[in-house]
C-alpha cells in the first residue's frame, strides 16, 4: 500500500487508524516517521515518504515519533493472509527466528538460499532480515525499559542485543533517547512491576467482538493449561528458552496482556504468539466489507462486527487437540486433552491461578501406549501417526508452514479428513480462507438462513467470500446457542 501515495496521504491527513501498520510516513523535515494516527498536525503532503515497516523507516535513517509510538501499532495484516515467502518469513521473524538461528536458521526453514529471502525482503519491505528482528529487538527493549525495573544490561540480553554497546546505540537511533531518558518519561502507574509479571497492551484494529473469540478459548479450555479466571484467559506457554503463563483481558481498546516467563528472552515470541492466538493483525474493515456483500450474512455481520478466528500459541498441540476432539462433544475432547496433560505433561507454578502444566510435547506422547488411549482403535491409530510424525519431524506445523504443502501432508494421515484438515488450518496455521462446509453446526447455520446445506453447495456459495471464509465460519457459528459463542461471565 506505501506505493499509492494518494491514498496513503487521505489517510494520514485523516488520521485513520485503521491504516496503523499497513505503511509508515517519514517526515523529511522533521527526521520522524509516524503511524496514520499519530495526533500532531499533518504534514504537507510534499515533505511525507511511506515505507512498509518500522524496519525500513529506521534504515533511512528516521526516527520513531514520541507521541505516537509507531513501533507499538498492530502488525501488517498482510503477515496473516498471506502463504508466500515473505508472509512466512515475517511470522518467523515475529517468532523471533532470526534472534535465535540468524539468518541462515530462517532461509533453511524456508527452503530458501540466505540471498533469497534477503532481496525478496528488500524488495518488498525496504529491509533485510536483520534489520527487521533488529527493529522487533528495539521494540522489546522498550517495552523491558518501561514496564520492569530491570537493570539496563539484563533488558539489553533479555531484547536479544548481543552487546550492551548495541543495545544503547540501538534505542538512541530508534528513538532518540538514552535508555535512562525513556525509563524517565515512562509512566509510573503501571502495576506488576514489582511481581516478576510484565504488564502491557496490545493493539488491534477496531472493532473487535471478544465473544466468540474469548468465548471459544474458554469453553474448549485444557484443565491445567488454561483457565477462565476474573475475566481473563489464562494459559501456560512452552517458549524457546522456558515456559510462561499469560494472562488476556479484553477491553474496549486493547487487550490487557499480564506475561510472567521463566527467561525474559522470550518475550518477544511471547508477545507474538499470543497476538496470533487471537487474530489482532486482522483487518476487521476489510474482512466484514467483503461478507457483508452477501445479504444473508449482512445481518449477521451488522449485528456484531469485528469477529476474530481463535487460533493457538502451539499448532502442534492443536493438532493433537484436534484429533481428540473427532467425533466427540466439546467436554469430552476436553476431558481427553486433560488426561494426557496430567499422565504427561510438565508440571509447573502458577502462584496466582489454577495452572499446573504445560501441554504435553510431540516427543513426550510419541511414547504413549496407545493402549492407554480411552477412544476407538481407529482414532488411536490417528493420534499415534501424528504425534510421530511431529516428533520426528517429518511434519512441521509453524509460521513458516506452506499452507498447501502442510495440507496434503496433513490429508495422507490415516483418519484425517477434510474437517480435520481444515479446522487444523484455520486455527493453528492461520489460513484466512480455511472452510468447513462439512461442519454440523456450519450446515444448519446455513440451512437456518436459506444458505445451501450440502457441503457442495455451500462451497459453491462461499466462493464470494473470499479470502476471508474462515471469518464467515465464526458468523455462521455464531448464530447457535454453544457456550464458544459467549464471553464467560
Amino acid at each position: 500500500m506505501h506505493t499509492d501515495t494518494e491514498r496513503c496521504v487521505r489517510a494520514v491527513q485523516s488520521k485513520d487508524a485503521r491504516f496503523d501498520g499497513w505503511f509508515f510516513t517519514a517526515v523529511v523535515t522533521t527526521g520522524i516517521y509516524c503511524r496514520p494516527s499519530c495526533p500532531v498536525v499533518p504534514p504537507k503532503p510534499e515533505n511525507m515518504r511511506f515505507f512498509p515497516s518500522a524496519a525500513a523507516c529506521q534504515q533511512a535513517g528516521f526516527r520513531a515519533c514520541k507521541r505516537c509510538r509507531p513501533d507499538t501499532s498492530p502488525g501488517s495484516p498482510e503477515w496473516n493472509q498471506r502463504a508466500d515467502l515473505v508472509a512466512r518469513a515475517m511470522r518467523l521473524i515475529s517468532d523471533g527466528v532470526v534472534d535465535r538461528e540468524g539468518v541462515p536458521g530462517l532461509a533453511a526453514r524456508l527452503g530458501y538460499s540466505t540471498r533469497q529471502v534477503e532481496r525478496q525482503l528488500l524488495a518488498e519491505l525496504g529491509a533485510g532480515p536483520l534489520a527487521l528482528a533488529r527493529a522487533q529487538r528495539a521494540q522489546a527493549a522498550r517495552l523491558l525499559i518501561e514496564t520492569t525495573p530491570l537493570t539496563m544490561a539484563d533488558i539489553a540480553f533479555a531484547a536479544g542485543f548481543a552487546s550492551i554497546r548495541t543495545f544503547n546505540d540501538t534505542v538512541r537511533e530508534v528513538f532518540a533517547l538514552s535508555p535512562t531518558d525513556l525509563r524517565t518519561r515512562a509512566p509510573r502507574n503501571t502495576p506488576g512491576n514489582t511481581t516478576g509479571a510484565l504488564t502491557l497492551r496490545l493493539p488491534f484494529r477496531a472493532p473487535l467482538n471478544p465473544d466468540n473469540l474469548f468465548g471459544h478459548l474458554a469453553a474448549t479450555a485444557v484443565p491445567g493449561v488454561e483457565e477462565w479466571r476474573d475475566g481473563a484467559y489464562r494459559r501456560t506457554l512452552r517458549l524457546p528458552y522456558g515456559h510462561g503463563i499469560v494472562s488476556l483481558t479484553p477491553q474496549p481498546d486493547h487487550i490487557a496482556c499480564r506475561l510472567t516467563l521463566g527467561d525474559l528472552r522470550d518475550l518477544t515470541v511471547a508477545i507474538s504468539r499470543c497476538r496470533r492466538m487471537l487474530d489482532l493483525d486482522a483487518d476487521p474493515v476489510a474482512i466484514d466489507d467483503q461478507l457483508r456483500t452477501d445479504p444473508q450474512l449482512a445481518p449477521l455481520v451488522d449485528k456484531a462486527p469485528g469477529r476474530r478466528v481463535p487460533r493457538t500459541v502451539d499448532e502442534a498441540e492443536f493438532a493433537v487437540r484436534a484429533v481428540l476432539g473427532q467425533q466427540v462433544s466439546t467436554a469430552a475432547a476436553r476431558t481427553h486433552a486433560a488426561r494426557l496433560v496430567t499422565a504427561h505433561g510438565e508440571r509447573i507454578d502458577d502462584p496466582e491461578g489454577g495452572l499446573t502444566h504445560l501441554f504435553p510435547s510431540p516427543e513426550a506422547l510419541a511414547g504413549v501406549d496407545p493402549e492407554s488411549l480411552a477412544m476407538p482403535r481407529t482414532r488411536r491409530t490417528t493420534f499415534t501417526t501424528l504425534v510421530r510424525r511431529l516428533a520426528d519431524g517429518e511434519l512441521r506445523l509453524g509460521p513458516d508452514s506452506d499452507w498447501p504443502q502442510t495440507r496434503a501432508r496433513l490429508l495422507a494421515l490415516p483418519g484425517f479428513g477434510p474437517w480435520t484438515v481444515d479446522v487444523i488450518a484455520m486455527r493453528a496455521l492461520g489460513d484466512p480462507d480455511a472452510f468447513l462446509p462439512t461442519d454440523l453446526g456450519i450446515r444448519r447455520a446455513a440451512q437456518e438462513l436459506g444458505l445451501p446445506s450440502t457441503p457442495a453447495a455451500l462451497t459453491a456459495r462461499a466462493a464470494a467470500w473470499r479470502p476471508w471464509r474462515a471469518y464467515a465460519v465464526q458468523y455462521l457459528w455464531a448464530t447457535d446457542s454453544h457456550p464458544i459463542n459467549f464471553l464467560p461471565v
